[in-house]
């Protein structure tokens, strides 16, 4: 059993497939335009995605055709409306300001979210449309001290840094007082599993600020959704706003173009 930290790492996202990177490298063999340099150096994968569903929306081609036909315009010139970027950016802009952001549904990201804590998980879990969980279980992973997890481990708030005060017994440390009720729910837990009691059942005495682990998938509409209501500044919880912002930072690392609808939301 030991205090624990908030880890959060991109594993996984939206990746255009080998056979339509290879169909756009065939318009170059024809004289098209340099698809191969443009995807490899410019572009990035949601963007070609992104471009895609959005003109197939009003373009008379096919989708397997669009970057194919459509991506010089796009890519390949400045904003039409002397915004930054390229063409393509200012079409993206135009999407988001105009609220269709169903097109951006289609670009998902999937995280390893370690180290946060239970009250953290019931706040997460209530964003349903767009994600999905995967979360590591205190039923089938048994927290005992000598189980193979060595005890649970726990989130200490921020808040509690520096806090004292007076009780009938002396003075007291917030931090110190909370390791205490970590200490003693986990000698109770301890004690109930040696009486026999069930994984399932012993769990009820844990905190929640006992850590857990998950794999969270979600859609770059339902992302932004979150972050606008997690961002700092909107009145939640320090421990989420921690995760909101390490959210936005795995997924602007790798889709820059993004940042800036994390900054309007």
């Amino acid at each position: 059993m030991a205090e624990t930290k908030m880890n959060v790492q991109l594993i996984a996202h939206t990746k255009i497939s080998d056979e339509f990177f290879n169909s756009l490298i065939e318009v170059d063999s024809e004289g098209g335009y340099d698809f191969n340099h443009l995807l490899v150096h410019d572009v990035t994968d949601g963007q070609a995605v992104a471009l895609t569903a959005i003109r197939t929306c009003y373009s008379a081609n096919k989708p397997t055709e669009i970057v194919a036909k459509e991506g010089a315009k796009y890519f390949g010139s400045k904003a039409s409306d002397g915004g930054a970027g390229t063409d393509a950016d200012r079409l993206f802009r135009h999407i988001f300001a105009s609220k269709h952001t169903s097109t951006l549904e289609h670009i998902s990201f999937t995280f390893a979210v370690e180290g946060v804590s239970r009250a953290l998980l019931a706040q997460l879990t209530r964003h349903r449309a767009g994600f999905s969980f995967s979360v590591q279980s205190q039923r089938y992973v048994r927290m005992g001290s000598d189980d193979k997890i060595g005890g649970f481990d726990y989130v200490v708030p921020n808040s509690l840094e520096g806090k004292s005060g007076d009780t009938s017994d002396g003075k007291y440390n917030a931090e110190t007082l909370f390791k205490q009720a970590m200490s003693l729910s986990q000698q109770v837990y301890d004690d109930l599993r040696k009486a026999g009691v069930p994984a399932e059942d012993a769990r009820a005495v844990l905190p929640n600020a006992a850590a857990t682990n998950l794999v969270m998938t979600a859609n770059l509409t339902a992302l932004l959704s979150f972050y606008s209501k997690r961002r700092s500044g909107k009145g939640a919880q320090a421990e989420i706003t921690e995760l909101a912002e390490a959210l936005r930072r795995e997924v602007v690392d790798v889709e820059p173009w993004m940042a800036q609808f994390f900054e309007e939301v």
